[in-house]
C-alpha cells in the first residue's frame, strides 16, 4: 500500500471510496465540494495494486490561528481495521506540520483519534457546530495561541446537515 497525494484522475474512485465507506454519497459529494471550492489543502489517497481503497482530506478553517480540518477519512469496508486509516491520518499531519498550520480538528471517536494526538480538553474552548464530546483538536506548533475562540468550516460543510 502507497499513501499519495490525490490526482485528478482519482477523482471518481475517492468518490467511490467515500460513498462505500460512509454508506451515502453526503460525504463524498463533501469531498467534490471542497476539492471544486480548493478549500482541500491535503488530500491524499492510499492505493493498493493500482486502486484507490482509502481518502483524507484536510481543508482550511477559519480560526484564530491557521487551522485545518481533517474530514472526510475513508476506507473501502473490505480494507478497514487493517491500518489504511491510521496511515493516511499520520501522512495528512505528516504533512500539514511541515508547513505553517497550527492546528487539526477532528469530529470522530476518540478512542481512535487520541492515538495521533487529537484531545478533546483542547477542543474544548472553541465555538464550533461540532463542537461537543466527539470535538478533537491536535496542536502541530508548540507556539502559544488562543485555546479558544469560533471556528468556521468551509461551507461545503452546511451541505452535511
Amino acid at each position: 500500500m502507497i499513501v499519495r497525494s490525490q490526482t485528478q484522475q482519482d477523482d471518481r474512485a475517492v468518490f467511490e471510496v467515500v460513498a462505500c465507506a460512509f454508506g451515502r454519497r453526503a460525504e463524498a459529494q463533501l469531498v467534490d465540494a471542497l476539492r471544486q471550492a480548493g478549500d482541500l489543502v491535503v488530500s491524499l489517497v492510499a492505493e493498493e495494486e493500482g486502486r484507490v481503497i482509502g481518502h483524507v482530506g484536510l481543508s482550511r478553517m477559519e480560526a484564530p490561528f491557521p487551522a485545518l480540518a481533517l474530514a472526510p477519512l475513508s476506507v473501502s469496508p473490505p480494507r478497514q481495521r487493517k491500518g489504511v486509516g491510521s496511515s493516511l491520518v499520520r501522512e495528512a499531519i505528516r504533512r500539514a506540520g511541515g508547513e505553517s498550520w497550527s492546528a487539526i480538528f477532528v469530529l470522530g471517536n476518540p478512542d481512535y483519534y487520541r492515538r495521533f494526538g487529537f484531545d478533546v480538553d483542547a477542543a474544548a474552548g472553541f465555538s464550533s457546530p461540532y463542537a461537543g464530546r466527539h470535538f478533537m483538536m491536535l496542536s502541530l506548533s508548540p507556539k502559544v495561541y488562543p485555546m479558544a475562540g469560533d471556528l468556521d468550516y468551509p461551507p461545503a460543510f452546511a451541505a452535511l446537515g
